[in-house]
Formats: C-alpha cells, structure tokens, sequence
C-alpha cells in the first residue's frame, strides 16, 4: 500500500463525496439528541465538528471543544455491530395457500456502506466478529452479505475516554490493521489536516480520486506524539495477567455476591458491548392465522429467559447471569474462540446506570486471592 500522506480539511468534503460517488452508503458519528451516535450521513456537516464526549461510570455528557475537530470524541454508545448483526432480522416467512404453506426467505439487497471514524478497540469488536459470523463452523449469510460490501474507514484515538482501557486489552488506541483507509486528524494553530493511510486497494483506489501529498517527517512525528499521549493517558486499566484462571479459580467469590447487589440486570452492558451477540428466535403471525414468519431478535444472557430450557431457567439469579457475562467475556470466550471477547472500550462502564465497572470487580477479585471455588470443582485448579 501507498505511505502515508496528508489530506487538508479543505479536501475533506471531496473524500466525502468520493465514497458516495463509488456507490457507498456514508455511515458515520453525528450529533442526535445530545449523543454522538453512529448513524447515516448526508454530508460532512453531519460530522460532529467541535463536539467531544465525557464518560464516566454511569455518566455521559457531550460538550464544545475549543476547535472544529471533526473526530475528537471518544466511542459512540452502540458499535457498529447494530449494522452488521442487525438487532432484528426476517429469518422466513410463510403464507397459507389452497396448495398448502409457501415460503419464503426474504434478503435485503446488499448495502455498500462505508464506515466512517472506526476506532481500534473497534476494529477489534469487528475482527472478532467476523471470526464468528464469517469464518466459524456455522456462518452467518446475513452478516457475510453486510460485512462483504463494507468499506472501513478507521480513525486513530488522538484524546481517550474516561473509561478506556483499550491499552490492557492490547486492542488500542492505535490502528495498525483491519482498515481499508485511516485517518489521524491533526489540529495545529491556523492548520487543520489529516494524515492518511491506504491499508487496502479498495481503499488505495478511493484515496487517488482525492487531493493529497506525501506526509514530511515532521507531520508524521506528530501523529505519533498524539498516538503515544493517548496511550499514556487511558482512563481505566485491566490487569490481564492470567485472567482466565482468576476467574476460573474464583467462580464463587464473595465478590459476585457484592456486585449482584447493584446490578439492575438491565442488558445496557451487552446490548452497547461491540462483540456480544446473544440472540433469541421469535415466531409471530397474523390474527387470520395465513401468515406467519420467524425473527432472530438479539437477546441478552442478563434476561431470565435467555438461560431457559424445558422445567425452567438455568440462571434465575442476578449474581449468576453477571458472573456468567464477565466470565465469558474474559475468560471462557478465550477457550471457545481464541480470544478476550472484550476490547476495553469501555461501553458497558459507561452506560450500566449504577456504574459497575468491570475493571473494579477484577481488581477486587485478584486483590483478594483465591478464595472462591474453581469452574472445574477444586480451588486453585
């Protein structure tokens, strides 16, 4: 791929307009009731320039910077996923006829959508994903279709979030693969630019329809002080060290009783996790009784019918559908895919309402030693 060059604000509207000339739906941030949210994009005043987020434990807030960056917020509340493993999809459909029950299986045509302003942690959520839907045992057509025509257009972290901790998960905050093109958006006094990276040749021949120039040494040095200043300033850190076999070892720590107390088992954490994907099937029809059809819904493992089988539910207590969702999402994950299925975006820290903060309750547990019982029946194995 080509070296890194320099696109300024002022041709930013033509990179813009080049992805919806190539026939790609611009999906992107913008300002929608006072939230960056990811959503469809008319144009790049749809951008949110001169907004940046805070987030806390249970605290979000948008406010003005003193600038006109077009990418100088942190992650949006829900990923990318929404357009991807869509929260709900048409499975089939059925019509009784004289001649007995016809089916069908309706597709969406496919979409060409370019993804504007995706994180690391964030093409980490996708990779994952993809690992999954695309290239497991049993794929997914629906999202192969969406994930086939999608154009990534990933932008790196210059400022992080107050609940960050993309660095300790080893996701973050730099963009080094996954990406068709980067950006690393620079603001100097009376300068406003953008350095840019071909990572495809999908993204390569998007790139030669705009305006640019090689990056001199001098830009390319500042990007990278922007990219370790952020590295260094992460608002959470997770320990990881062995972190399967903590929470192996510790299946009954007095801690999950603590953190069940607060825990609203509301769903916000899975349902803005970029890699949870727990769906439910739902049959419905019409009152006539001719037409029925069959929906995948996503669904959580923090609801009492998602653990059901036959005689009743498999976790019917708060303290064990959260200790099943941290533990996969730490440690059994690994075994089952090969991988942390969390990337430390810090989502589901930020919008759980009474702050759990999945850091915390892994800190607490490793500062406490071993003195749960094992996943596997014997302490410390």
């Amino acid at each position: 791929m080509e070296s890194k060059l320099i696109l300024d604000r002022s041709d930013f509207d033509l990179l813009f307009l080049a992805f919806q000339t190539n026939g790609y739906e611009v999906i992107g941030p913008s300002v929608v009731d006072n939230t960056v949210v990811y959503t469809s994009l008319n144009s790049p005043k749809d951008l949110p320039a001169g907004w940046t987020d805070e987030q806390n434990g249970g605290t979000y807030r948008l406010k003005r910077r003193n600038d006109e960056a077009l990418f100088g917020y942190s992650v949006a509340p829900q990923s990318w996923k929404k357009f991807l493993f869509p929260p709900a999809l048409c499975l089939w459909k059925s019509h009784q006829t004289e001649k007995g029950l016809q089916f069908s299986f309706p597709q969406e045509p496919p979409r060409k959508m370019a993804f504007l302003g995706v994180r690391a942690c964030e093409l980490k959520a996708i990779a994952i994903q993809d690992g999954i839907f695309m290239h497991g045992s049993y794929g997914d057509p629906s999202y192969s279709l969406l994930r086939g025509g999608t154009l990534i257009v990933a932008v790196q972290c210059c400022m992080t979030g107050g609940t960050c901790f993309c660095t300790s998960m080893g996701t973050g905050p730099r963009v080094t693969q996954g990406f068709d093109l980067s950006l690393t958006e620079i603001l100097e006094p009376g300068r406003h630019y953008f350095l840019i990276e071909a990572g495809t040749e999908s993204g390569a021949r998007i790139l030669q329809q705009v305006p640019h120039r090689p990056a001199s040494a001098d830009e390319i040095e500042k990007s990278e002080l922007l990219l370790a200043g952020t590295e260094s300033s992460m608002g959470r850190v997770l320990d990881t060290t062995d972190i399967k076999g903590l929470l192996y070892r510790n299946y009954e720590h007095p801690r999950w009783n603590e953190v069940s107390r607060r825990c609203l088992t509301c769903t916000n954490c899975t349902i803005v996790c970029p890699t949870c994907f727990c769906a439910s099937v739902e049959d419905r029809t019409d009152l006539t009784g001719q037409n029925a059809e069959r929906l995948r819904r996503w669904d959580s493992c923090f609801t009492m019918d998602h653990s059901y089988i036959h005689g009743g539910c498999v976790r019917s207590s708060g303290i064990s559908r959260y200790r099943q969702w941290m533990t996969h999402k730490l440690a059994t994950w690994i075994d089952q895919f090969g991988s942390s299925g969390c990337v430390g975006c810090g989502r589901c820290i930020t919008w759980c309402p009474v702050a759990i903060d999945i850091t915390d309750e892994a800190a607490a547990i490793r500062s406490s030693g071993d003195v749960g019982r094992s996943l596997f029946g014997k302490r410390g194995e």
